[in-house]
C-alpha cells in the first residue's frame, strides 16, 4: 500500500525519539493523557465540529457536519478540504497546529483531536477517494514493547501508551454522500457511549455560532435526526489583523505559535423571539466565554460571547495579559453595537448588564460595556433630549472676564424617521400610561414611551433619569404652559392615574377668570345650579368649564353648588371685607345671587350678616344692621338707632326672603354660637349687658377648675333698642324666638338664658320688670306682694323671663328668698295674718346661707301686723313664753320652725330674751283623772298658784322644770296640753275641766277630727 500521508516516516521518527529518550515517551504519554482527561475531556463533539469548520473554511464551501451514534460507534462526516499529509501530521503531533496562517480557523493549538482518546482506542479518519489514517492503542503498545529501553516505562504505566503519536495508513472509509471526510470512532466501553450520547444531546446553537464556517450540524441518535443551526439569532462580529507593533505589544507574553496567528475576532449572539426582540439564552447554551470553543470562564450576560481570547495552559480559562485587555475593549464595543442593532423595545433593558459579574473577566466586560452604554443612543423617545450645555474654557473668550459665567447651548437633535433616539443619560422615564406620557412628552426631555419600566435596574445603569409624577407636575409651569387651551388640561386630567393623589397635589388648574393656579384643593367646579352666576368679584377659584373633570374632585376640588361656594373661605373673606371693597355692589350682587340659588333660610349662614348692602339713606351697612322696610322689627324700635333700612330697590331685586337669609332683619336678630366658653375673654357677642349676665350665671354655678361650656348659645340681640314692648313680646314669646328664652343647663345647674335674664331685669311689661309681677291666677300666697302681669301673653314664656308663678318657685330661684323678705318688709304692701304665717312657714325651709339677715321684719305686735326693726323682733318658740314678750314684735309660726327662722333671720328666740323662771309659790294637786281620756300621758300632778309670777310677771301658766304651773283652769288645760305634746287639744281639755259631764261628747268630737 502506498504511504499516502507519510505515516511510516512519522512512526519511525517517533519511535526513534522514544528509543533515544524514554523520557520523551513518558512526556508524550503524560501530555496526551493530560489533554484527553483534562482540558479536552468533554470537548469531543466541539473538537469534531471545529475540525469540520476549519475544513469547510479551507475549501471555501458551506460547512456541514453529521454526527451519527449507532450503538458503540460514533461517526462524524463533514464537508470541506480533504485530509492531507499536513493534517495527519498535525493530528499526530501534540501542540502543533497546521492552521497557523488561516484567519478565522477555529483550531489554534494542535491538541483538540486528543479529545477522542477519552472515549476511543481505535480512531480513524479518511476523505473520499483516498486512503484513511487510523490509530490503534494495541498496535502502538506492540511497537513500543519492541523497544527494550521502553520496557521500564511501559511497566510503570501498566502498558498504557500515547495513542495518537503513531498513525497508521488504512483502507478508505465509506464517506456518506454529500460529505467529504469521515471520522470513525469505535467507543471503547458503555461509559464512553453514555458520555458521547450526553454530549450529543447537549449540543446546541453555540457550536454553529462559534464556528461561522459550519452552517449546519445534523445529529443522528439511533435514527432520530436533529439539526442544529444558528438560525433565529442576531449576531454581531468584529475582527481584524494585528499590526507588527501590536503583535510586539500584545503578544509579548504569548507562545510563538499564537504570535504566528496575528488575527483577532469577537462575536456576540443573542436569540430572537418571534417578535424579533432579544430573548434569554437557551438552556443548551452554557453561559461561558467561547474562545471559540466553550471554556470554563463564566460570563453571565444575556448574550453569547465568542472571542479569540488567549487561553491558559489548561485550555479552560482565559489568560490574563494585554491581549485579553485589548479583546475586552473590543468585546464591549461589539456588545454596544449588538444592542444598537436590536429593536428598540423594553426587552433591550434585559441586555444591560449589572456591575456584579460571576468572575473577573465577566466583571471586566460588564464594566467596559457600562462605560459605553449610557452615552450610546439606544432608546426611543417621545420628545427631544434637553439641549446639550457646556461651560467652555475662558481661553475660548475673546476677553478674559474672571467674574463672567457663561454657557454655550447646543440645539437638540432633530428626530429621525422613527422619532428621537436618545442615550440613556439623555433619557427620562415616567411611570404612566401611554396617553399620559403622550400628553406630558413636551415637558419632559428625552421621555421614553410607555412600557419602559421605570424601576428596571438597567435604567440606573444607563443613567436614565427617573422622573416621578410629582416632578412632572412641577414641570407644568412657566412659559411651557402659557396659552394652553383649557381643553388640553381636561385631556391631561383624563389620563392621570387615580391612585397617586399625593403626587398630584400641585397639579395646575386653569380658572374661569384666566388664572392658572397650583393645586386642585380649594378650587371649585361649577354645577348646573351655579351656571350663569357671575362670581368674579368674589375672587373664587372656579375651574374653567372646559377643563372641569372628575379627577379634580378626587384631588380636593369641590363641586361648586351655590351652597359650597357660600361655604368657601374665599367667599367668606370677600363678605367680611365687603365694606372695604372697591366695588361692594358687585360683591353684594354675587353673594345675594348665591343665596337665592342656594335657597338659604334665615340663620343658616349667620356670617352673611357682614355683607355690605346699601340702606335707604344711601349709606352702606352690614346686612345684620339693616331692617326690611316693611318688616316686623322696623315698627318696634326707637327712632335713630344704629340700624338702617334696606334700600327699596334691593328688596325689589332679590325679595325679602333672600335679604333675610343674608342677615337683613325682618324680626329680631338672633345670635347662634356653639361651644361657648363662659369666660369674659371668650364670651363676647356684643350683646347689651352680656358681662353682667355672665357674672350672674357664674354666681349660680359651683366653683369649677375651668370655665364651663355652653354647647348651643342662642340669644336675641338689640333688645335695648325696643320701643314697642307689647308688640316685641308677642314676637319673643312665639317660635322661633321663644327658643332663646329657654333656660340653660350647665354642670347640672339650670340657669337663665341671656334673653330671659335681660327681659327679667328691664321694664318690659307695662313699664314694670317681670320680676315685680306674678302670673294671673298664680299662688295666692303671693297676693299683694306682686302685681298681676298683663294678660294675653304665654304664661310659660312669662315664667321663663321672671314673672312669678308660685311661692315655691320664687324661693327656689336665685335671690328669691331675699326678694320675698324685702317685699315683706315693704310697709306699702298689705299682708294678712294667715298669709304671713304661711310665708314664715315657707321661709323656714330656706338654707340660711342663701339669705342676708334683713334689717326690717314683718311681725305681729299685739294683734297688729307691723314692719319692725330686726333688733326689736323675737321669734317665739313656746306658747308659755308669749306672756313674757307681749311688748315686742313677734315672728309667729309653728313652734317647731322657730329655731330655723331664728337662724335664717338672725333673730333671738323668746327664751333667749326672757329666763322664764317661776318666782311665785303654789300647791301641788292631783290632775283630774278624766283628763287622761284626752291626754293619756298627762302628769300625775300640777302646781296651782293663786297668782303665778314668771320673771315677776303675772302669767296664766308655765311649764317649768318638768312641772305644770298654773292659775286657773284655762292655764291648767294649756299647761297639760303642752306638757304632753298635744298642744292642739288644749281647748278640749279646758272644756272638759269646766264640765266633766261633757267628756263623752268631747271624745266623740275628737274621734271625728
Amino acid at each position: 500500500m502506498t504511504d499516502t500521508f507519510g505515516t511510516d516516516r512519522m512512526r519511525a521518527a517517533v519511535l526513534a525519539a522514544w528509543t533515544a529518550s524514554p523520557a520523551r515517551f513518558r512526556e508524550d504519554a503524560n501530555a496526551e493523557e493530560d489533554f484527553a482527561l483534562g482540558g479536552y475531556r468533554d470537548r469531543l463533539i466541539v473538537e469534531l465540529a471545529q475540525n469540520a469548520a476549519d475544513a469547510a473554511l479551507r475549501a471555501g464551501v458551506p460547512g456541514m457536519l453529521r454526527l451519527t451514534l449507532r450503538g458503540a460507534l460514533l461517526t462524524a462526516a463533514n464537508t470541506g478540504a480533504p485530509l492531507d499529509a499536513t493534517g495527519v501530521e498535525s493530528l499526530a503531533t501534540l501542540r502543533v497546529s497546521g492552521k497557523r496562517d488561516e484567519a478565522g480557523a477555529a483550531g489554534r493549538f494542535g491538541v483538540g483531536f486528543a479529545a477522542v482518546v477519552s472515549v476511543c482506542d481505535e480512531p480513524a479518519i479518511g476523505s473520499r477517494g483516498s486512503a484513511s489514517v487510523c490509530w490503534s492503542r494495541a498496535r502502538t503498545a506492540e511497537l513500543a514493547g519492541a523497544v527494550p529501553r521502553l520496557a521500564a516505562e511501559l511497566a510503570a504505566r501498566s502498558g498504557h501508551v500515547p495513542l495518537l503519536r503513531l498513525p497508521f495508513e488504512a483502507d478508505p472509509l465509506d464517506v456518506p454522500d454529500g460529505f467529504d471526510t469521515l471520522v470513525r470512532l469505535p467507543l471503547k466501553d458503555e461509559a464512553s457511549a453514555l458520555a458521547v450520547r450526553r454530549m450529543l444531546e447537549e449540543t446546541g446553537p453555540a457550536l454553529p455560532l462559534g464556528m461561522p464556517a459550519l452552517s449546519t450540524i445534523e445529529i443522528d441518535l439511533d435514527g432520530e435526526l436533529r439539526t442544529v443551526t444558528a438560525d433565529g439569532w442576531h449576531v454581531v462580529t468584529e475582527s481584524g489583523r494585528f499590526s507588527t507593533e501590536q503583535v510586539a505589544e500584545l503578544f509579548a507574553d504569548r507562545p510563538t505559535e499564537e504570535r504566528a496567528r496575528p488575527f483577532w475576532s469577537v462575536r456576540w449572539a443573542v436569540p430572537l423571539t418571534g417578535t424579533g426582540e432579544p430573548g434569554p439564552l437557551p438552556a443548551a447554551v452554557p453561559p461561558v466565554v467561547h474562545a471559540p470553543t466553550p471554556s470554563d470562564e463564566p460570563i453571565d450576560l444575556p448574550a453569547l460571547l465568542i472571542a479569540s481570547f488567549p487561553m491558559a495552559t489548561d485550555r479552560r480559562h482565559v489568560a490574563k495579559g494585554p491581549l485579553t485587555d485589548f479583546l475586552v475593549e473590543k468585546a464591549a464595543d461589539a456588545y454596544v453595537r449588538l444592542v444598537e442593532e436590536l429593536p428598540r423595545t423594553p426587552k433591550l433593558l434585559d441586555l444591560v448588564p449589572s456591575y456584579m459579574g460571576k468572575g473577573e473577566l465577566d466583571a471586566r466586560v460588564r464594566r467596559a460595556v457600562l462605560q459605553r452604554l449610557p452615552g450610546t443612543p439606544l432608546l426611543p423617545a417621545l420628545s427631544a433630549p434637553a439641549p446639550a450645555v457646556r461651560t467652555p474654557s475662558f481661553a475660548d473668550a475673546e476677553v478674559y472676564e474672571p467674574d463672567a459665567e457663561w454657557r454655550v447651548e447646543h440645539p437638540p437633535q432633530e428626530p429621525g424617521a422613527d422619532g428621537w433616539v436618545v442615550a440613556g443619560r439623555e433619557a427620562a422615564v415616567v411611570a404612566g400610561s401611554a396617553a399620559l406620557l403622550d400628553a406630558v412628552a413636551g415637558f419632559v426631555p428625552g421621555l421614553l414611551p410607555a412600557g419602559w419600566p421605570a424601576r428596571h435596574p438597567a435604567m440606573t445603569s444607563l443613567g436614565v433619569r427617573r422622573v416621578e409624577l410629582s416632578e412632572v407636575v412641577d414641570l407644568l409651569s412657566g412659559e411651557a404652559v402659557e396659552g394652553l387651551d383649557p381643553a388640553w388640561w381636561h385631556a391631561l386630567y383624563e389620563v392621570l392615574p387615580a391612585d397617586d393623589p399625593e403626587s398630584l397635589g400641585a397639579l395646575p388648574v386653569p380658572l374661569a377668570d384666566g388664572r392658572l393656579v397650583r393645586g386642585p384643593r380649594g378650587t371649585l367646579i361649577l354645577t348646573e345650579g351655579g351656571a350663569g352666576l357671575d362670581l368674579t368679584p368674589l375672587g373664587l377659584r372656579i375651574v374653567h368649564p372646559e377643563a372641569a373633570h372628575p379627577a379634580l374632585l378626587r384631588l380636593g376640588a369641590a363641586e361648586a353648588t351655590p351652597r359650597t361656594i357660600l361655604d368657601d373661605p374665599i367667599t367668606k373673606a370677600a363678605v367680611a371685607q365687603s365694606l372695604d371693597s372697591p366695588d361692594p355692589a358687585l360683591v353684594a350682587h354675587a353673594v345675594l345671587s348665591l343665596v337665592r340659588a342656594a335657597g338659604l333660610t334665615p340663620g343658616e349662614a349667620p356670617w352673611l350678616a357682614e355683607l355690605a348692602l346699601p340702606g335707604a339713606d344711601g349709606e352702606l351697612y352690614p346686612a345684620g344692621e339693616l331692617m326690611l322696610a316693611d318688616g316686623a322689627l322696623a315698627g318696634l324700635l326707637e327712632p335713630d338707632t344704629h340700624l338702617g333700612v334696606a334700600a327699596r330697590d334691593l328688596e325689589e331685586t332679590y325679595g325679602p326672603r333672600v335679604l333675610e337669609a343674608a342677615g337683613v332683619l325682618d324680626g329680631f336678630a338672633v345670635v347662634h354660637d356653639s361651644d361657648v366658653l363662659l369666660d369674659r375673654d371668650e364670651c363676647d357677642h356684643d350683646l347689651d349687658g352680656e358681662e353682667e349676665w355672665l357674672d350672674h350665671v357664674l354666681d349660680l354655678l359651683p366653683e369649677l377648675d375651668v370655665p364651663p361650656v355652653v354647647p348651643d348659645f342662642v340669644a336675641v340681640r338689640d333688645l335695648e333698642l325696643v320701643a314697642d314692648w307689647p308688640a316685641a313680646l308677642r314676637l319673643l314669646t312665639r317660635p322661633p324666638l321663644r327658643a332663646a328664652l329657654h333656660p340653660l343647663r350647665i354642670e347640672g345647674v339650670e340657669v337663665p338664658s341671656y334673653t330671659a335674664w335681660w327681659l327679667a331685669g328691664h321694664p318690659v311689661l307695662d313699664g314694670r320688670r317681670p320680676r315685680e309681677l306674678r302670673l294671673p291666677g298664680a299662688d295666692p300666697l303671693l297676693q299683694g306682694l306682686y302685681a298681676d302681669a298683663p294678660g294675653g301673653l304665654d304664661e310659660g314664656a312669662l315664667a321663663m323671663f321672671g314673672v312669678r308663678g308660685t311661692l315655691a318657685d320664687l324661693l327656689d330661684s336665685h335671690g328669691g328668698p331675699e326678694e320675698l323678705l324685702d317685699l315683706m318688709a315693704d310697709e306699702s304692701i298689705e299682708v294678712d295674718r294667715a298669709q304671713l304665717r304661711s310665708l314664715w312657714m315657707a321661709l323656714a325651709a330656706v338654707e340660711p346661707d342663701r339669705v342676708a339677715p334683713p334689717a326690717r321684719v314683718r311681725a305681729v305686735l299685739g294683734g297688729d301686723i307691723v314692719v319692725a326693726d330686726a333688733e326689736d323682733v323675737v321669734v317665739v318658740e313656746a306658747p308659755d313664753l308669749l306672756q313674757l314678750v307681749t311688748d315686742r314684735p313677734l315672728v309667729l309660726a309653728p313652734y317647731d320652725l322657730a329655731e330655723s327662722l331664728s337662724e335664717l333671720l338672725d333673730l333671738p328666740l323668746a327664751g333667749e330674751v326672757a329666763s322664764g323662771e317661776v318666782t311665785s309659790s303654789g300647791e301641788t294637786r292631783q290632775v283630774p283623772p278624766q283628763v287622761r281620756s284626752l291626754l293619756p300621758t298627762a302628769p300625775e300632778t300640777y302646781v296651782e298658784h293663786e297668782k303665778l309670777l314668771v320673771d315677776g310677771v303675772g302669767c296664766a301658766w308655765r311649764f317649768y322644770e318638768g312641772a305644770v304651773h298654773c292659775a286657773g283652769l284655762d292655764g291648767l288645760a294649756r299647761g297639760l296640753a303642752w306638757a304632753t305634746g298635744q298642744w292642739n287639744d288644749r281647748l278640749a281639755v279646758a272644756a272638759m275641766l269646766r264640765d266633766p259631764s261633757a267628756v263623752p261628747l268631747l271624745l266623740a268630737e275628737a274621734d271625728l277630727s
